[in-house]
């Protein structure tokens, strides 16, 4: 039976995954460097020229890999419920990077950290809304979890591992096919550092009054 509670949850879900996907494409216009996260699909898309909302989900079947050889084992149930996460993830970039596209191109220096800020606190408010929701990681998550099951490490530890291994591997296919960084570059460094501690503040203030409206409107039906 589908409730206001659920309904509520999957809207605050689909904002979620849609205004990270809208901050990663600011953080692509800017031009300088892109989160850990999307780190490789941007790689490959600078790679193979395709779009980077295909790239993200070829990126996010590999994350999907990674996990079966850590479990040492095939979940078709979650296969099935991350790719078709990943499959409306990468629409949402495409759609969110022609909007942004739109908007006057970020021709300085200084035109480049604002998207880069904006970038920050979109994707900060993208992950709040995902996070609250507690519906199904997409597949760097929840490779992020494997890793964490699997080594008996802190999540917060397996977090900085993923985006780590992430990233060199995103420089190094950056480095071998357009001989630059890339993908990678100052902004990878701010998001990792900056990304988590604004996150930290708006789940702080605004994080129980989302849960609250979710529950009232099923104490209410």
């Amino acid at each position: 039976m589908v409730t206001s509670k659920k309904v509520k949850r999957f809207v605050i879900y689909l904002l979620g995954l849609f205004f990270l996907s809208l901050g990663i494409s600011f953080s692509i216009q800017a031009g300088l460097g892109v989160s850990p996260v999307s780190s490789l699909a941007y790689a490959l898309t600078l790679t193979t020229g395709i779009s980077v909302g295909m790239t993200t989900v070829a990126a996010n079947i590999f994350y999907f890999l990674i996990q079966v050889i850590l479990k040492k084992r095939f979940e078709f149930k979650q296969f099935v419920i991350q790719i078709v996460i990943a499959f409306l993830f990468g629409l949402f970039i495409d759609v969110t990077l022609l909007v942004v596209k739109v908007l006057p191109a970020p021709d300085t220096i200084v035109a480049r950290i604002a998207y880069l800020m904006i970038s920050l606190f979109v994707v900060s408010v993208g992950l709040l809304g995902y996070f609250t929701s507690k519906l199904p990681f997409m597949p760097y998550d929840a490779l992020t979890y494997a890793i964490s099951e699997r080594f008996h490490l802190k999540f917060s530890k397996a977090k900085i591992a993923s985006d780590v291994i992430n990233v060199c591997i995103s420089g190094a296919l950056c480095l071998i096919f357009v001989q630059s960084l890339g993908s990678i570059g100052i902004g990878t460094v701010v998001a990792a550092c900056f990304i988590g501690k604004i996150l930290g503040e708006m789940i702080k203030y605004f994080q129980q009054p989302l849960i609250k409206w979710v529950i009232l409107s099923e104490q209410v039906a």
